[in-house]
């Protein structure tokens, strides 16, 4: 997948995907998915052929947003739907519950401790938000961290919100 015009894309190393995939489960069926800061794409698509019933995949960049349209015809991917707005945005919205939220926000961005707030009550019961940044990022005491590792320069975590629906 190409992306031109997209500085600062990184897409999720494929060691911390099959981390985050094995620590989900395998099988997503059932589930609904938001990829907050869609990018490349690649943690949306990968839910989507895990068998999620729906992935809302929001990218605010007009050119990587094109090229994520691309793919989704290409993969004939009818249980993805892509928004073109900002993330931060697309959070402060009612969109429904989601049982994983995908939260890979530019790294030099000071958006997590701006959304997590927002997103507790987006998340279904169980569900789980992943978070991916550039130094280890500490949620406040709403949030239960579930698991938690580094792979090179990438912190990643699973939590759990404890006033989740």
């Amino acid at each position: 997948m190409e992306f031109p015009d997209a500085e600062g894309l990184r897409p999720t190393p494929d060691r911390v995907r099959e981390t985050l995939f094995n620590w989900l489960g395998q099988n997503l069926n059932g589930t609904r998915c938001l990829d907050l800061f869609a990018g490349s794409g690649i943690l949306g698509l990968e839910a989507a052929s895990r068998g999620a019933t729906e992935v809302v995949m929001v990218e605010r960049n007009r050119t990587v947003f094109r090229a994520l349209q691309e793919t989704i015809i290409k993969l004939a991917c009818s249980n993805v739907l892509l928004r073109c707005e900002d993330g931060l945005e697309f959070a402060r919205q009612k969109n429904g519950l989601f049982d994983v939220i995908f939260l890979d926000p530019p790294f030099q961005s000071d958006h997590l401790p701006k959304l997590l707030p927002l997103l507790a009550d987006k998340l279904t019961q169980n569900g789980m938000v992943y978070v991916e940044s550039g130094a280890v990022f500490e949620p406040d005491k709403a949030w239960q961290v579930v698991r938690r590792a580094k792979a090179g320069a990438v912190h990643y975590q699973l939590l759990r919100c404890e006033n989740a629906l």
